[in-house]
């Protein structure tokens, strides 16, 4: 995982270097305890070591894992010099971003390799080499370089960790986003297909029917089946070219204005439908989408399952919530007409009725379907209308 700084970090890590380099520059040639310089060698031999100390700092970003391994020696040699004896700072800034950038491998070798020079040196230094007090003083120092140095290191995994847990939680995210995509399209195109294949369907059983007796009518069913045809193409093909695209024209997304059309298409199919909404101009845009799956999946259901049949569809929006009732009674309507072979609905449901009880659920609602005691098929949907309610 690399970190990708903009200016101002690269800015702040050469500030920090330049910094750490006249740091130890100065302090090369202070007096110690006794007056005298604590370093005595030539001074460009010190200024090698600060520059080695602090001018790798400066790429830190780039090569983390070299820029450690240069400063620890630095810092060892500074140590063992008496040029100065301080927390290892910049081997904490290095140690800070081997544990964010290199591989987990690569970067546990090295602190692994780092640790024992850095604490090693220091310990020599303070306690053998230039020693100014007891060995306490020196394990005392020791220690604080090893919780620089190893806890530097230990905040960047943990950076790294928490990085990656969000960029996982963000591909996550955009995995369940292009899901919920496919499924809303798959539920899309199951409402076109089923919907209108059952029209069709029907009205070809009827004009079946009675094309020696009653031609006209056959006629007439025949053309309706070829109305419901081209509806049926357009919206696929503006579903498909969305797909394909990404940048097809889109037509409004149907609503309760649509419902009217829904009922004159079950009725030329033989089903009596009685419509009736109340209070719905309050509905949002994906409110009036579910209202209309809804309908379209019982009219459906109505039409492919039932006998020639009267049917019921209310929508009722009243106070916090919002019901839907598609209820068909499985009895004749008056007057005489064909009676198409249908097959008998499933108590479970089938891919409709599962897609409008996750369309429901998206919007906090709940989705009941199944048989009436007296015959006939019920779907009655329930959706909250407050912010409270929704998914």
């Amino acid at each position: 995982m690399n970190d990708a700084p903009g200016r101002p970090l690269w800015a702040a890590d050469l500030l920090a270097a330049l910094a750490l380099t006249a740091a130890y520059v100065t302090t090369a040639g202070l007096p110690g305890a006794d007056g005298q310089p604590t370093y005595d060698g030539p001074a460009w031999f010190a200024w090698l070591v600060a520059a080695g100390v602090g001018m790798p700092v400066a790429v830190r970003r780039r090569l983390p894992v070299t820029v450690l391994g240069t400063v620890v020696v630095a810092l060892t040699a500074a140590t063992l010099l008496d040029i100065t004896r301080e927390p290892y700072v910049a081997a904490g800034l290095a140690a800070y971003l081997v544990g964010l950038a290199a591989p987990t491998r690569r970067s546990v070798a090295a602190l692994t390799v780092t640790l024992p020079v850095a604490v090693g040196g220091v310990y020599v230094g303070e306690a053998v080499h230039t020693p100014s007090g007891p060995p306490e003083d020196a394990v005392g120092v020791a220690t604080l370089v090893l919780l620089v140095v190893g806890g530097s290191w230990a905040a960047g995994r943990i950076v790294r960790g928490r990085r990656a847990a969000a960029e996982r939680e963000v591909r996550r995210q955009a995995e369940r986003a292009l899901d919920e995509q496919r499924l809303q399209i798959a539920r899309d195109l199951h409402d076109i297909v089923s919907h209108n294949l059952s029209l069709i369907a029907v009205r070809a059983g009827v004009a079946a029917h009675v094309a020696d007796a009653d031609p006209q009518e056959a006629r007439a069913a025949l053309h309706a089946i070829e109305e419901t045809s081209r509806a049926a193409l357009t919206e696929m093909r503006r579903t498909l070219g969305v797909l394909r695209t990404g940048d097809a024209p889109l037509g409004p997304a149907p609503g309760i204005g649509d419902l009217d059309r829904l009922a004159d298409d079950a009725r030329r199919a033989g089903v009596d439908v009685d419509l009736a909404v109340h209070g719905a101009g309050v509905l949002t845009e994906g409110d009036q989408l579910t209202v209309y799956r809804v309908v379209q999946e019982g009219l459906t259901n109505a039409v492919r399952h039932a006998g020639p049949t009267t049917c019921r569809v209310s929508v009722v929006v009243g106070g916090d919530e919002l019901r839907v009732e598609v209820v068909g009674d499985g009895r004749a309507a008056d007057g005489p007409g064909p009676e198409p072979t249908r097959t008998s609905p499933s108590p479970s449901g089938g891919h409709g009725l599962n897609g409008i009880r996750e369309r429901a659920r998206l919007y906090g609602g709940s989705v009941e379907a199944g048989p009436q005691p007296d015959g006939g098929f019920a779907v009655r949907a329930r959706l909250p209308l407050g912010r409270e309610g929704r998914a």
